[in-house]
């Protein structure tokens, strides 16, 4: 149980917390961009079978692999694929955390 809400509390929680703190002008469109980092979750359709509470997403599923994480750590670099990358990289955290607590 721990470990859904601390998985799912980064996803959504962390994102509200960024978006409020430090993106006061523009919260709510921000909060929705890195809130949209979740969408790399797509790539768990491909999967058999497709939910499997133990598994561990990073290195798996192909938008949780290595060579996608360097492509979105390079993203935040840029202004214009800054939120992006940043949305893309807080999903990869909460994965990873998951994956550190199986």
């Amino acid at each position: 149980m721990a470990r859904h809400l601390i998985h799912y509390g980064i996803h959504f929680l962390v994102p509200v917390l960024i978006a409020f703190y430090f993106f006061k002008d523009n919260r709510i469109r921000v909060l929705l961009i890195l809130w949209a980092g979740i969408l790399i979750d797509v790539d768990h359709l491909w999967a058999n079978p497709l939910f499997d509470p133990n598994r561990c997403s990073i290195g798996f599923h192909p938008l949780h692999s290595y060579w996608a994480i360097l492509g979105y750590g390079i993203l935040p670099w840029f202004k214009a694929t800054r939120l992006i990358g940043l949305a893309l990289l807080i999903h990869i955290f909460a994965d990873m955390t998951d994956c550190l607590l199986i």
